[in-house]
């Protein structure tokens, strides 16, 4: 089974879903996507995956979300994805994908779904 986790390191629910990944028997693929942002197309590609909005992959705490202004409604899509390739921080952690589809995994256990 191939598994993507976009991961950050720092992130306790993003170390929790590579346990329960690993302690299924899989080793994932980890882009630690704060030293290897994701350029414009694959954020649009993970957005599609994941069937939300560019707003739902916007993190907030710890990132310059308000400095940024980012709860403006008017901000569009294609503004968004281009800050959040600009900011990598603010991408919403961790995102896995399978061939059973994509979902930000917080909590953890939502994972399991997709294993």
């Amino acid at each position: 089974m191939r598994v993507t986790v976009y991961h950050n390191p720092r992130c306790g629910t993003s170390r929790k879903v590579l346990e329960i990944i690993r302690e299924r028997g899989v080793e994932p693929e980890v882009i630690d996507y704060l030293a290897d942002p994701p350029g414009r197309a694959e954020l649009e590609t993970l957005r599609d995956r994941l069937g939300l909005g560019a707003r739902d992959l916007l993190r907030r705490n710890g990132t310059p979300y308000d400095e940024l202004g980012l709860d403006d409604p008017n901000w569009s899509d294609e503004a968004l994805i281009d800050t959040i390739a600009e900011h990598p921080i603010l991408l919403q952690r961790p995102v896995v994908v399978t061939a059973k589809g994509a979902k930000i995994c917080r909590p953890a256990e939502v994972v399991n779904t997709l294993l």
